[in-house]
């Protein structure tokens, strides 16, 4: 199936998104993580595409998309992506998002909720305050300082490897090319998702949810139980053997598993 590829003109500039799929067809919104682009869907767009208009876009400020003058927010993200499904002619979209487009995807159901009919969180942290002090506490995520023989390309590699899986190089040479083409916004997400005050917004989600946990990523996967906690109505589903990069190490199961669920929704 044909993954086609465009541009968007809204508030921040344009905004880049791919999408697959019959365009009459209900829409899947996909959000990636940081500093990903839509690349992290590039093989879920058409097993999602199957069914729905599956669209994934580049986050403000990420893969191609410009950042536009506002501050880098959660809430700046999640109304860009409602422009974006305005300009497309959206009325409503399941929106499923990964890592920091699991915490957009909150703000996006809390915010503008007759815009979003399903909620797939993916391997998203719950960021009350207690996240958010221990994030102060440690160093950048993924920040490196530049070097004037390039081993910062290396020292960006290893920061990461031990998140992804052996013998699978490919996806952590797509972790960096869509790393370096952020440049200084680097933290910029992670940043984002330090600040945001979930728990000041997760209880206006009505919508039916779905939680995806991946089940050897030591970051995300402790978080499922607390999303759970604060999402009682939502769905709780294990992808065995998922890492930090999930969608992309494991595309068939990850929309399998969308698909599962999205599917059973009225």
């Amino acid at each position: 199936m044909k993954v086609r590829r465009a541009f968007a003109d809204l508030s921040v500039g344009q905004v880049h998104y791919a999408s697959c799929g019959d365009p009459r067809a209900e829409t899947v919104l996909l959000l990636h993580q940081s500093p990903r682009s839509w690349a992290e869907y590039r093989h879920v767009l058409p097993l999602v595409g199957e069914r729905f208009r599956a669209v994934a876009m580049d986050t403000a400020g990420f893969g191609d998309s410009d950042a536009g003058p506002a501050p880098a927010s959660i809430e700046q993200w999640a109304r860009v992506a409602v422009e974006l499904l305005d300009a497309l002619g959206i009325a409503r979209a399941h929106v499923v998002g990964h890592h920091t487009g699991g915490v957009i995807a909150v703000e996006l159901a809390a915010s503008f909720a007759d815009r979003v009919h399903g909620l797939v969180l993916s391997s998203t942290p719950y960021t009350d305050a207690a996240f958010r002090r221990a994030r102060a506490e440690r160093p950048p995520i993924d920040e490196v300082a530049p070097s004037t023989d390039g081993s910062h390309l290396a020292a960006l590699w290893q920061k990461r490897q031990s998140f992804y899986p052996p013998n699978r190089p490919e996806l952590l040479e797509a972790f960096v090319r869509d790393a370096l083409s952020v440049g200084e916004r680097l933290e910029e997400g992670h940043r984002a998702v330090a600040s945001y005050r979930m728990e000041d917004r997760i209880a206006k989600i009505a919508q039916p949810t779905l939680i995806l946990r991946a089940t050897e990523d030591p970051f995300a996967a402790p978080h499922a139980a607390e999303l759970q906690a604060h999402l009682p109505h939502a769905r709780l589903v294990d992808i065995a053997g998922g890492m930090v990069p999930l969608p992309d190490q494991m595309p068939e199961a990850f929309a399998a598993a969308v698909l599962d669920f999205l599917e059973t929704l009225p």
